[in-house]
């Protein structure tokens, strides 16, 4: 079964908590602070392997979850970082943020990797905040929580050669015919449901990948028949390769037939149209071929070069393959047609969020918000009284207390954060 689409759910792995600890050793009755550092925990990683061909892996598997980090130790001793959590995805695959719609990594070298969701640092032991005014102090931090997001996956093949056309026209018989791949061949429409890659070989030893991309006929781009679920992997091939019916079984005009469907690529992306082309007559074995075959010729407002071939008696066969060869030559294979490299670093500005926000709920509590604010309070281990005085400095630092005055908050007033609540004391 091939699957180009999905939506997952990543969280990397929280940082392990510092702890409180302090020396106890013979002839040393106040040794200090000796609580060390959490360990880091794991990215969400995304690796390409080539062997993969296909999202399918992801239907059974959507909730992915990296290990934490350990917890510090006494003598100070560092907590173990975590592993990222390595998962393969085949070469064409784009990342994006689903909630947001934001392009996270596009990955199409085998080997190549992408941090999808970062880790959680450690927490820090109460060894890190000893000081002049506080020697020894009963301090420490719980570990950073890992990114999680909701993650949407496109895989847009990589084939060297796309064929393209309306349904029955000849492209599954014609890539069976070429390659080892084995499409499914019928005598009706929307026989192929997937892309079909096939590795084909000339009679010189040059080799390319060719895709039979099914489902293209009028207004594709907008969803009609399974056009608009195919066309994205048009967008990474070298070559387009137009297949025309010249035998006309299903009456429609051939030249008509392309550029129909050339319309249809330019309004999906015009850059597609920047794309080498080649036309393959197919069917020149039925009667009447030759003659729409001129016909065409003669209407073909463009230079595109047209190879009139039968799959049935292979005429004709060699020399398209021989043409699509040359072509790819002069085409660099690491040139990525529609995702142009571009070396420079762009800076851009965002606003910085809020650190923190205030509602009313109908029970009349104040409710605290903001990605800062749930952070800090997720690192205050609140079991120990100089952690929840740090966490009360820290809130009037942000100017929490100022905010909520603002709003009215009184003596006694109920303070939601997440699924906690406080009182508000002048």
């Amino acid at each position: 079964m091939f699957v180009d689409a999905v939506r997952i759910y990543v969280k990397a792995g929280d940082g392990g908590d510092g702890i409180v600890a302090f020396r106890r050793e013979k002839y040393v009755p106040k040794g200090g602070p000796a609580g060390g550092d959490g360990g880091n925990g794991g990215n969400i990683v995304f690796e390409v392997d080539e062997g993969l061909n296909t999202l399918m892996d992801f239907r059974y598997q959507r909730h992915f979850k990296a290990k934490r980090g350990e917890n510090g130790m006494g003598k100070g001793a560092h907590g173990k970082n975590s592993d990222p959590y390595v998962i393969p995805v085949p070469p064409g695959t784009t990342v994006k943020d689903d909630d947001t719609g934001e392009v996270i990594a596009d990955l199409i070298e085998h080997k190549q990797r992408a941090v999808i969701a970062k880790a959680g640092r450690g927490g820090r032991g109460n060894l890190r905040f000893a000081g002049p005014r506080d020697p020894a102090p009963e301090l420490a931090e719980k570990g950073e929580p890992g990114q999680e997001r909701n993650i949407s996956l496109e895989l847009k093949l990589m084939a060297d050669v796309g064929l393209v056309g309306y349904p029955s026209v000849g492209k599954s018989t014609l890539l069976s015919v070429v390659s080892a791949a084995k499409p499914k061949v019928a005598d009706y429409h929307f026989t192929t449901l997937s892309p079909n890659l096939g590795v084909v070989e000339t009679q010189d030893h040059r080799s390319f990948v060719m895709a039979d991309l099914p489902g293209l006929i009028e207004g594709a781009h907008e969803g009609v028949g399974l056009g608009y679920q195919f066309l994205r992997h048009i967008e990474r091939t070298r070559v387009i390769v137009h297949v025309v019916d010249m035998a006309s079984m299903e009456g429609r005009d051939p030249y008509e037939d392309f550029t129909t469907i050339n319309q249809e690529l330019q309004q999906y992306d015009e850059r597609l149209m920047k794309r080498p082309q080649l036309i393959v007559a197919t069917k020149m074995d039925m009667p009447e071929a030759q003659e729409k075959l001129d016909e065409f010729k003669a209407q073909l407002t463009t230079d595109v070069p047209v190879y009139p071939v039968s799959s049935i008696t292979r005429d004709g066969v060699n020399e398209v393959l021989f043409a699509i060869a040359d072509l790819l030559e002069t085409i660099p294979k690491e040139e990525t047609p529609i995702e142009e490299k571009d070396e420079r670093v762009v800076y851009k500005y965002k606003e910085e969020e809020q650190a923190f926000t205030i509602t009313r709920e109908s029970d009349g509590a104040f409710v605290l918000k903001g990605d800062k604010i749930e952070k800090l309070f997720k690192m205050t281990d609140f079991s120990r009284d100089e952690t929840i005085n740090r966490f009360s400095r820290q809130l009037r630092g942000m100017g929490v207390d100022d905010a909520l005055r603002e709003r009215g908050a009184k003596d006694g007033d109920t303070i939601r954060l997440l699924d906690y609540e406080f009182e508000f004391v002048e």
